[in-house]
């Protein structure tokens, strides 16, 4: 007789979330029976073009925009890369136009931004593409707390900045970081912002006119829509040299047939976390802080916290089991489906570049281990998991 296999504790919602029901319910005449392109005229494309535009609407509602100023894409990676090397291409067409010809043969693109130690790699990277071509990109610290000080963004802006780009919260460790101030900044120097929202919509209040940037990125698959959409928000009178050309789709920023059925999910997913604010903020710290208190009570100084103390996502638990080595405690516990902060290789423990940039000891952040929890999580989930973990730390350890 086969034995039965048990689905593991899902706290790993960072990663990715699960769809929600109402965004599937929202999504399947879309996939069926709505088939029509949003460019047809007919009784067919007009249905896929309102529903377009009803989900727009609350994309934008969710976060404090108008529906104008919300551009579909294919992710959060898409809508970061279109942020970053749309304002760069921007200035640098500009440029070339108003020098002539001769513009084509300078050396640099004369363009400048500033980010953060601790970017996702859809900022981090596409900010290494446009170094290569002569891009001057400054990188600034954070602190023990993964936290950046504004006063350091404000001296890495210089005369040529184009662009301030730094994440709204931490994937790895939650951190949230100050927006207000850094636009505000950027903002006396005329400089655009924009901030990688993926990780916080859904899970605190985002509204873009509180945070004053002027572009913001959204990923769906960390809000329980599908993989494969996401939205980048572009400030009115704000403009980006468009990431794909073709078609004059999107108002002509991001060419390619609409997705209508993600979109319709984006939307749905939108309006599901609107209405679930504030008390989903309070349901997932009650969550999070449930686990680290079982974790705490357990290990006491055998466990030491990652990220800031308070300014921090309410889902996001990352923390270093001392004298253990996160993958291996891991694999002690099948039980949890969850990630680590370091990898090995070859017998070599890797810190994750955000891990290296908090400057969390070797030792210590071999051990890291992140925990998120997430809209389907329950009490009885978390304290199982905590008896698994607690469990796992009981093993020798080399």
């Amino acid at each position: 007789m086969a034995t039965r296999t048990m689905t593991p504790i899902y706290l790993d919602y960072n990663a990715t979330t699960p769809l929600d029901p109402a965004v599937v319910g929202a999504m399947m005449p879309y996939l069926v029976q709505h088939f029509g392109n949003p460019s047809s005229t007919h009784t067919f494309g007009k249905a896929a073009h309102d529903a377009v535009d009803q989900a727009r609407c609350q994309v934008a509602d969710f976060l404090g925009a108008q529906p104008e100023e919300i551009i579909f894409t294919s992710g959060g990676t898409e809508a970061s890369n279109h942020a970053i090397k749309g304002s760069a291409f921007q200035r640098v067409g500009q440029r070339l136009l108003d020098a002539g010809i001769s513009g084509l043969f300078k050396r640099s693109i004369a363009a400048h931004i500033v980010i953060s130690a601790i970017e996702h790699p859809a900022t981090s990277n596409p900010c290494a593409f446009l170094r290569r071509l002569g891009c001057k990109i400054t990188v600034v610290p954070v602190d023990r707390h993964g936290l950046v000080d504004p006063d350091d963004v404000r001296k890495a802006i210089a005369r040529p900045t184009t662009l301030v780009s730094i994440m709204h919260a931490n994937n790895e460790v939650g951190t949230i970081q100050p927006m207000r101030e850094i636009a505000r900044l950027a903002h006396e120097r005329g400089i655009l912002v924009h901030t990688d929202a993926a990780q916080s919509l859904g899970k605190i209040g985002v509204h873009v006119g509180e945070l004053g940037v002027d572009l913001l990125s959204v990923a769906g698959h960390k809000l329980y829509a599908p993989k494969g959409v996401g939205a980048l928000y572009v400030r009115k009178g704000v403009k980006l040299e468009p990431l794909i050309h073709g078609a004059g789709h999107e108002g002509g920023r991001r060419a390619g047939t609409e997705n209508v059925p993600y979109n319709v999910g984006l939307g749905m997913a939108c309006l599901v976390a609107q209405q679930s604010l504030p008390q989903a903020t309070e349901t997932l710290r009650h969550l999070r802080d449930r686990l680290w208190e079982r974790l705490h009570a357990g290990l006491g100084e055998r466990v030491v916290l990652n990220g800031h103390p308070t300014d921090r996502l309410p889902n996001t638990l990352n923390v270093n089991f001392v004298g253990h080595i996160g993958a291996e405690l891991l694999e002690k516990a099948p039980e949890i489906a969850a990630s680590t902060g370091s990898a090995c290789h070859e017998g070599q423990i890797d810190l994750s570049p955000v891990l290296c940039a908090m400057r969390i000891p070797p030792a210590l952040g071999k051990g890291a281990v992140r925990l998120t929890v997430g809209r389907f999580t329950t009490e009885e989930e978390i304290d199982r998991a905590a008896e698994y973990l607690l469990n796992a730390c009981t093993f020798p350890t080399r």
